[in-house]
């Protein structure tokens, strides 16, 4: 990433009050991944610093149903995978034929890692050894099931080679440490809850990507980036796993009152402490972060804070 410099107003204050009163709905996904406490963490965000706001976190099917959710007005904000985003505003992929060109952005928060997990004393050693076995691609309406489909076909392997289970982070761990799977798929932002607590009860083992499934997987994705799992992130993990992450966006329907945004997208980067008090994932919470990595326009407040700090908004980020 380049570096940038910001003229960022370090004001933890409450912001103006609203000229009417909101009650907002964040849809995140599972409770055994990152977007549910992410969620949390940005409503009592919004109940504690914007006057005349209040707001809840609900969990969900995660990515693809949230984007349904935004479009419907069934949701104000969703936290949302960039590939799931990008084919939603293009109508491309799952989203053939049903675009949403009322997509805008407020902000990139954190990148997904794509993690493969399965049992230490498996046989799976890489992508080409799931064939045949009981594999765990997330919960339906999940961004990790996209992910985890563009990455396997990318690399020339099908559901019809394996037996897929579509099953959220909580229920994937669960069937890994009681053998009913042999591995199973998360796309989240590390370390998360449901998979620090499979380590804790069962030897696990994550496996890695090589270099041609990394590029392959690219070609196909263009919003995938190598990203690598540090040592120790998870107990009996000794050692780093090359893997690839997606950023995950923060998305309102562009309808959204324009002042609302502009207090959302100043709240969320002035006040990042409390997002990281929830969870790590939120370390990577930066201006810089998000005009790098997010696929689609941004909302005209969210664009008029990004503007006042002085950030270089892309031509594909303006509506």
């Amino acid at each position: 990433m380049r570096a940038l410099k910001y003229a960022v107003a370090a004001s933890l204050l409450a912001t103006a009050p609203l000229a009417v009163a909101q009650q907002l709905s964040i849809a995140t996904g599972g409770t055994g991944g990152v977007y549910y406490p992410i969620g949390g963490g940005l409503a009592e965000m919004i109940n504690n610093h914007i006057e005349g706001a209040t707001a809840t976190a609900e969990v969900t099917g995660a990515s693809v149903e949230n984007m349904g959710l935004i479009m419907r007005g069934d949701a104000d904000l969703a936290l949302v995978l960039a590939d799931t985003v990008y084919q939603a505003y293009n109508g491309t992929g799952d989203f053939e034929g049903r675009q949403i060109e009322n997509t805008r952005a407020l902000a990139s928060v954190y990148p997904n890692a794509v993690q493969l997990v399965t049992l230490a004393d498996s046989d799976i050693q890489s992508l080409e050894d799931l064939r045949g076995k009981r594999v765990s691609v997330g919960a339906p309406g999940s961004g990790t099931e996209l992910n985890a489909r563009a990455l396997l076909e990318a690399n020339g392997i099908t559901y019809d080679d394996f037996r897929p289970q579509r099953l959220n982070f909580n229920e994937t761990a669960d069937a890994i440490r009681d053998g009913d799977i042999d591995a199973g798929f998360w796309s989240v932002g590390p370390p998360t809850s449901s998979i620090l607590n499979l380590a804790a009860t069962r030897s696990i083992r994550l496996v890695g990507f090589s270099e041609e499934e990394i590029e392959n997987a690219r070609e196909v994705e263009p919003t995938f980036a190598a990203y690598e799992l540090r040592a120790g992130m998870y107990d009996g993990m000794d050692e780093a796993v090359q893997t690839i992450s997606i950023p995950n966006v923060l998305v309102v329907n562009a309808d959204m009152d324009e002042e609302l945004a502009y207090q959302l997208t100043k709240l969320l980067f002035e006040n990042t402490d409390e997002l990281i008090a929830v969870h790590p994932a939120a370390n990577d919470t930066t201006v810089e972060f998000s005009i790098d990595s997010t696929p689609v326009p941004f909302h005209d407040g969210a664009l008029r804070y990004y503007e006042e700090v002085g950030a270089e908004v892309a031509d594909h980020q303006r509506p």
